[in-house]
């Protein structure tokens, strides 16, 4: 549809046939796609960036950090670490398969930090007291829908230890509600707003499931001391499971630990802190032994789910976030692939994700217009996506509709490049390079493969480039990266 975006779009109806023009099209690489560490190493991170530590808390493995390993790099008992999870990261570390870090500062998925999301296969959500950032749960929900493993631990409603008006009951509902990834259940859960006193949760019969039954034992029962459940929604996501059950519930209600998945990704949640608790930490603090209590195996129970969540087991789901996992769920990796969510999960120039009438989306209301304003412009659009290693078919594929004022049919003046981009920002591969002699009516499929970039966090990027006369649009529509 032609018209004008902004006063300066010029646009024509001078359509030429459309054709593939591809530069490089076949992908040349720079780099060679190793993990970051072997298969058989699940990389562990801790979560201490969002008030753990606050009042009674001591959610931490080490008081060593980043790395627990500086405090004892060899730890044999729980107090060779110092915090009230020092059981949990102690019994990963003694099995040698396990790598744990503690994060301390916000939240990043595809940056440099050695904190950042993409270097890990599960991030420990354990009881959070300050609210995300909007960047956060971007960055949390990408890693988790790119094949990485949440588990997330809540407490009871009005558990406010920092007193800032927020409860981990709220900020992990916040989370799965209000994010720019998919606010739109996508576990198929939602956390209640309940202080259960007191119990010994039962484990559901399933001799099948790896959390249940796994390599660090049976799990029977699980321990409430001031927590709370959840409530399932299959509807909303047909691979929510119920596992432990408060007395009395089954079902939809009454989940004291659930596991689901996402995109490639695997989710767990868990309604107390009580129970990972094990009695020793800092110092002042006052804490219970929740993890040893003899009437529950919630040690199990912890450990299980994190071995599951990293990618083992074979219930759903895919683990191994950050592009070093060894197993693949067929899905669907871009984040808002149709630009229906507007400005959000892409990083783009000012004004290219639009819902303006004067370029027609192909489907819905919204599309990426690069370019089109007949002066010297360049608009960017991109976003990074992790490739789960075990996966051996990746297909790109968006819709591109281009229109142009140029007459020529033998000069590319203005044109769009598609590309594959590593983490520090180096061009891995030139896909295809599109121009104004491409310009006609209508919308065509372009698709690519990205298979040979599985086990890597890469970007994806167009860049488009307009001389300083005659407009050319680039618009994107329909993106997709599905992987199998």
């Amino acid at each position: 549809m032609l018209g004008s975006r902004r006063s300066r779009r010029r646009l024509t109806t001078a359509l030429a046939g459309l054709g593939l023009f591809v530069t490089g099209a076949a992908l040349q690489f720079t780099t060679t796609a190793t993990p970051a560490h072997a298969a058989t190493t699940h990389r562990v991170l801790f979560d201490d960036g969002h008030a753990e530590e606050a009042g009674n808390a001591d959610w931490i493995i080490s008081t060593s950090k980043p790395d627990p390993l500086s405090q004892d790099s060899s730890p044999s008992s729980e107090t060779d670490w110092t915090g009230a999870l020092s059981s949990w990261g102690v019994a990963l570390q003694k099995t040698g398969s396990y790598s744990l870090k503690t994060a301390t500062s916000a939240l990043t998925y595809g940056g440099s930090s050695t904190t950042d999301l993409s270097n890990f296969d599960t991030l420990v959500l354990p009881e959070p007291n300050t609210l995300f950032t909007t960047a956060e749960k971007t960055a949390i929900m990408t890693f988790v829908k790119n094949g990485g493993g949440l588990f997330m631990i809540s407490d009871h409603t009005g558990a406010d230890r920092n007193s800032d008006g927020e409860d981990a009951v709220e900020i992990l509902n916040d989370l799965m509600t209000n994010n720019s990834v998919d606010s739109t259940d996508p576990f198929g859960f939602s956390i209640d707003s309940l202080d259960i006193s007191s119990g010994y949760p039962a484990a559901i019969s399933d001799s099948t499931d790896p959390v249940l039954h796994g390599s660090f034992g049976t799990v029977t029962k699980s321990l409430i001391a001031d927590g709370t459940t959840a409530t399932l929604k299959p509807a909303d996501n047909s691979a929510v499971k119920g596992l432990v059950y408060r007395s009395g519930y089954s079902g939809n209600t009454g989940a004291f630990f659930a596991t689901s998945t996402f995109g490639s990704g695997r989710v767990a949640f868990w309604g107390d802190s009580s129970p990972i608790d094990d009695g020793t930490g800092q110092s002042g603090n006052t804490l219970y032994d929740g993890w040893n209590d003899t009437g529950a195996t919630n040690a199990a129970l912890a450990l299980n789910a994190t071995a599951w969540l990293a990618g083992e087991g074979t219930s759903g789901g895919g683990g191994g976030g950050g592009g070093g996992g060894t197993t693949c769920t067929a899905s669907q990796l871009l984040g808002n692939n149709g630009f229906e969510s507007g400005n959000t999960t892409w990083s783009a120039s000012s004004g290219v994700i639009t819902n303006s009438s004067s370029e027609a989306a192909r489907t819905g209301s919204y599309k990426a217009w690069l370019d089109g304003y007949g002066t010297a412009t360049t608009d960017t659009l991109s976003q990074s996506v992790s490739i789960p290693s075990g996966c051996t078919t990746a297909a790109l594929s968006f819709y591109l509709h281009v229109d142009t004022a140029e007459t020529t049919t033998s000069t590319a003046y203005d044109t769009l490049k598609v590309q594959v981009l590593n983490s520090s920002g180096t061009v891995l591969s030139t896909l295809a390079t599109y121009s104004n002699l491409n310009a006609a009516s209508g919308y065509t499929q372009r698709s690519f493969s990205l298979a040979s970039y599985a086990g890597q966090t890469v970007t994806l990027k167009f860049t488009g480039v307009e001389g300083s006369t005659l407009q050319t649009s680039f618009v994107v529509d329909d993106t997709a990266l599905n992987v199998s």
